[in-house]
């Protein structure tokens, strides 16, 4: 019994913890008075701003907001705006176009001074061929003076060149074809662009200035993928040579390339002076800027160190209010607040009937009450600024009647009922009377609205039903308003037809807002409401049209609990659509293997039969982890799933249980092995399921179900689950369970009443079953038999055997 009670009930997480902890009585004054001090806080943050003389370096004591509107100087708005615009400066290049001519002349007169000499060398004749004597002289003879050259050559083309790559120059004559390869290759890399330096590709996200050195003509590059570093540019050279210039012989072509390789200089330099220039003058061309400083801003917060700006915005704040009535006024209002949520929460709190869910729908109150405030607010900060600065003369005055403060009420109706919702529209209304110039007319308008917009949305169960309450509360809004002018003789007025308006665009607006926050709220708070359970009991739902197709037999148990549960929910104050809608649902996790679940066996066999009882215990238990995580995978919502989760408790599988001991011996069977893992029913609704569940499933093993036999039958399971421990965790009395058990008795006996057997009667010879529309076969046997032989060829010719 140890482990049911341990399965009965799951570990707590720190989110109930931290509810129990908000329960206990100690803690509950001391969050009614946080409570009460926050909404002093939202209604009027000012109240806690008194002046304070602040120097240089003084840490601050609280937060301080500004309560008018003033400029300030934005020393770091300015900085950061001269930052940006020198950040958007860009960096500036320039281009030596003129390098590549400058080479190519270098190039062209080192060449040409060997050509002139090579020019003068003799030419052989055929008296000197025969001979050869004077020819070769001559020949040795430009062949020194050439050497004798070098230094000059080297000098202006201004590389070294190595004895080797000049003897190889000296056999190929200095042709101007040689020198033309060169210059094809340098000016190949330097039309492109080389740089000097690697700090280019820092520049690549905003681009770079090219100014032409020259011209002074600049251009703009974004792509700087186009540019060579010296690395890039020799491989360029390397590869360029060997693809051009094939007809050369290797020794030829590497001479090229190794010569125009040593000569190529970058024609692409960063002009840091420019740059420096531009960008002093990007950011003396932004003025100082000035911040304007809105009512309700934050100047200094807590803790934060004081600068020279933080004391110009304090000073604005001096007046003349005294700490004595500043101190008395917060005071006096959360005494007055914690008076009045008083009465919103003991209203909720002691209600009769005990809710597991106290403490969320505690915080639920909490969050509306927060969001009607914020929306309060930024609808007073609205109504402020077309007033002021419309095209068209509006009140500020009747604007606040458009502010949507029902919506609050209906949503709380919604969810927790009409009993909180008028309460809560009470705290609103008188909350929302500070808000809104403190009047008194308000808070009767407010709270009229509110109490109306409750009544209309108590039985919502469409959502058309919040857009009419919305209206409806549009046209009382309408009446209080005309109420009120009437009393202060404004009646008929200019802004009386503008009050009419925004009243009952304040109604109709409320509505439409409740409509949009509701399904939020029904997510995030895990509620599950009258408009989501209608959808849910739809039988055309896509996880209920799968359980009657896959599970014939389930599905009908389903529906025959979720009728019986309805009933019983009335007569116990149970939610009976929640209850219904419970029974639809609490079996679909035998849709992954329905065949093992005696009511969807087609035949005698059972599949059982072949188990052992451990493994069938297994596959009965594990319907409830499916159809848990089917739940989730439909989004049936929280309630739905926690009484799948506890429609069978922890109850025993004793049929299984009992044949396990007589294969293993008793000895030998564990019987929490044979349990369901819980946890047991946590509200009325799952253990009505749970008891519906038991009895309609035992009913059917009931031979000739007399009215007697099935009202004992029920009371026997009843008891049966009652002593199992199976309620202990739900709120159901023993006179709960005799309601149940006389509406189950009743709605059992209408399922299995006993039909009447019509006589076959004669007429005119003839034989009739109780109906002269038909009429009796003559041969009655012949005739069953040859009906009999039908069937069967209709249904192999439907593929069932």
């Amino acid at each position: 019994m140890g482990t049911d009670n341990r399965k009965s009930r799951k570990k707590p997480n720190v989110l109930e913890h931290l509810s129990n902890l908000f329960t206990r009585q100690p803690v509950g004054p001391l969050l009614l008075i946080g409570i009460s001090f926050l909404i002093t806080l939202l209604l009027f943050p000012n109240l806690l701003l008194p002046v304070h003389s602040y120097k240089n370096g003084d840490i601050a004591e609280r937060d301080i907001k500004a309560p008018r509107d003033f400029l300030v100087k934005d020393e770091a708005a300015t900085a950061e705006k001269r930052q940006e615009s020198v950040r958007s400066v860009l960096t500036v290049y320039d281009f030596d176009k003129a390098l590549i001519r400058d080479l190519s002349y270098r190039i062209d007169e080192a060449f040409q001074l060997v050509r002139n000499l090579l020019d003068q060398r003799p030419h052989a004749t055929p008296e000197t061929r025969k001979t050869g004597t004077a020819a070769e002289s001559a020949v040795f003879s430009v062949h020194d003076q050439v050497w004798e050259y070098k230094e000059a050559f080297e000098k202006t083309l201004g590389i070294e060149v190595s004895d080797e790559a000049y003897t190889i120059l000296e056999k190929n004559n200095f042709s101007r074809t040689v020198e033309n390869s060169i210059i094809s290759l340098l000016r190949g890399v330097l039309h492109s662009g080389m740089i000097a330096n690697a700090g280019l590709w820092t520049e690549r996200n905003k681009g770079i200035t090219i100014r032409r050195i020259r011209s002074k003509v600049e251009t703009v590059v974004r792509d700087l993928q186009m540019f060579y570093s010296l690395s890039q540019a020799r491989e360029v050279i390397k590869t360029s040579g060997n693809t051009e210039f094939k007809k050369f012989s290797y020794p030829l072509r590497s001479v090229v390339i190794d010569l125009a390789q040593r000569l190529i200089q970058p024609n692409l330099t960063l002009n840091k002076n420019e740059t420096e220039e531009r960008k002093q003058a990007a950011a003396n061309e932004i003025n100082e800027v000035f911040s304007q400083i809105k009512k309700g801003e934050m100047l200094l917060r807590e803790g934060e160190r004081v600068e020279p700006h933080h004391i110009l915005k304090v000073e604005a704040l001096r007046s003349d209010r005294s700490k004595g009535r500043l101190l008395s006024t917060i005071f006096g209002l959360i005494l007055l607040f914690c008076v009045v949520l008083r009465v919103l929460v003991v209203t909720h709190l002691n209600r009769e009937e005990e809710t597991p869910g106290k403490n969320k729908e505690l915080l639920f109150l909490a969050v509306m009450i927060a969001g009607i405030f914020i929306l309060s607010k930024i609808s007073v900060s609205l109504a402020e600024a077309i007033s002021q600065g419309g095209a068209y003369s509006l009140a500020a005055s009747s604007l606040f009647f458009a502010v949507p403060v029902a919506a609050g009420a209906m949503t709380v109706c919604l969810f927790l009922g009409r009993q909180v919702a008028v309460s809560f529209a009470l705290v609103m209304a008188f909350f929302t009377a500070f808000l809104f110039e403190n009047r008194f007319d308000y808070f009767i308008y407010f709270l009229t609205s509110g109490i109306m917009a409750a009544y209309w949305t108590k039985s919502c169960r469409e959502r058309g039903v919040l857009i009419k309450a919305g209206l409806k509360v549009g046209l009382v809004n309408l009446i209080i308003i005309l109420a009120l002018d009437m009393h202060q003789g404004s009646l008929f007025s200019y802004r009386f037809l503008q009050d009419l308006l925004f009243g009952f665009i304040g109604g109709a607006t409320s509505g439409i807002i409740t409509t949009g926050i509701a399904p939020l709220m029904e997510m995030a708070f895990h509620y599950t409401t009258d408009i989501k359970l209608l959808e849910l009991a739809n039988l055309d739902r896509p996880v209920l049209r799968k359980l009657m197709l896959q599970a014939p037999g389930t599905y009908h148990h389903s529906v025959i609990v979720g009728n019986m549960v309805e009933a019983a929910a009335a007569s116990i104050n149970a939610n009976p659509l929640l209850a219904k809608v419970i029974g639809y649902y609490h079996d679909i996790g035998k849709i992954s293997k329905p065949l093992y679940f005696i009511e969807n066996q087609p035949g005698p066999e059972n599949r059982h039969d072949k188990l052992a009882p451990s493994m069938s215990s297994l596959i009965l238990i594990a319907h409830v982890k499916q159809g848990v995580e089917m739940a989730r995978e439909h989004k049936l919502g929280q309630t739905i799933t926690d009484a799948i989760e506890q429609h069978h408790g922890t109850g025993l599988i004793g049929f299984f249980y009992e044949k396990a001991k007589k294969i293993k011996g008793e000895n030998a069977v564990t019987i929490d092995d044979f349990r369901y893992n819980g946890p047991k029913p946590q509200t009325k609704e799952a253990a009505l399921v749970l008891l519906a569940d038991v009895v309609e499933a035992a009913s059917r093993t009931l031979e000739n179900p007399t009215p007697s036999r099935i009202r004992g039958h029920l009371q026997k399971m009843i008891n049966k689950v009652f002593l199992d421990g199976q309620l202990d965790e739900c709120n159901l009395t023993l006179k709960d369970l005799n309601e149940i058990a006389k509406s189950f008795n009743k709605t059992l006996n209408g399922i299995y009443h006993h039909r009447v057997e019509y006589p076959e009667v004669s007429v005119n010879g003839k034989m009739h079953n109780g109906d002269t529309d038909r009429q009796q076969a003559k041969d009655i046997p012949d005739k069953r038999k040859q009906d009999q032989e039908e069937d069967r060829d209709h249904l192999r010719r439907l593929g069932m055997s």
